[in-house]
């Protein structure tokens, strides 16, 4: 089995990817769309990319590609802690406070903006495909006064030195990776950091119907179903068009979501299911 994910190696989709499946062949992509193409075109069985982040909130490039793009299901979810190093070349580690340029995802860059900022202030900062991809830069050009920030895994991969340690801005950072597969993948109870399960569901609101977002919200209140995530994102069908994405904590079953789906397509809104999942939380 191969997994594409957003590479080059070490990046935090590939942590994702090494503890939820050791036993599979790691496949690294440029980007996200990538990540999801290879999956349509059968060069991987399944692609692990990111969706939402505690602090950035949701990866919008994702949502996009698998809404408007691609036909694959989410099968499941793991949710990984975040932690960011400043790291530079061996060869520059004992003058590392001289860094004049500051490499990484942008993601990451903002989650550090209190250590940047009081360190580093007036520095450029610049972004990357991924953090890893910020790390490789630097291995392979020393005689640049560069910095990443990244994981342990890129510092061990690529060779740099760790000079300043868990520099984010808050301790309880995770991102949630979803994997996405064209057939069903074997993700069960039994597997290591089992959760729980979600369901993710698309819906589109007519345009003539007042109060539709409070309809919708009622047809998941009366039934106690636990929404976790409700979200919206243009159509890119004009301005005002827009979907939502709901997360809620429950497996699919047989009554309580099909029937709050049907109410909702009862009123007019478009529902589609994207996925309904385990969820695995790592550490």
């Amino acid at each position: 089995m191969k997994v594409g994910y957003l590479g080059p190696r070490a990046t935090f989709t590939d942590i994702a990817v090494r503890k939820m499946f050791p036993e599979y062949t790691g496949v690294p992509y440029l980007t996200i769309p990538a990540c999801m193409d290879a999956v349509v075109d059968g060069e991987v069985d399944i692609a692990v990319v990111p969706l939402e982040n505690a602090l950035e909130g949701s990866v919008n490039i994702t949502l996009d590609y698998l809404v408007h793009e691609v036909d694959l299901p989410i099968l499941g979810e793991i949710r990984v802690p975040i932690r960011q190093h400043f790291m530079v070349h061996p060869k520059n580690s004992e003058n590392w406070q001289e860094t004049d340029r500051i490499m990484s995802h942008s993601h990451a860059i903002a989650q550090c903006h209190k250590f940047l900022h009081s360190q580093f202030r007036g520095v450029f900062c610049e972004n990357t495909t991924s953090t890893a991809a910020a790390a490789q830069f630097i291995i392979e050009h020393p005689e640049v006064k560069a910095a990443a920030i990244a994981n342990e895994l890129a510092a061990e991969e690529y060779g740099l030195t760790i000079v300043k340690r868990d520099i984010h801005d808050i301790s309880f950072n995770h991102t949630s990776f979803v994997i996405l597969a064209k057939k069903p993948i074997p993700l069960t109870e039994e597997l290591p950091y089992f959760k729980g399960y979600k369901t993710t569901l698309m819906v589109t609101l007519p345009s003539d119907h007042p109060g539709v977002l409070h309809t919708v919200l009622s047809a998941f209140a009366w039934r106690k179903l636990n929404l976790s995530k409700i979200e919206s994102r243009p159509m890119k069908t004009g301005l005002g068009n827009y979907f939502f994405i709901i997360d809620i904590e429950m497996k699919m079953d047989e009554v309580m979501l099909p029937g709050a789906m049907a109410e909702l397509e009862a009123v007019g809104c478009g529902v589609n299911l994207l996925g309904s999942y385990p969820s695995y939380h790592v550490k």
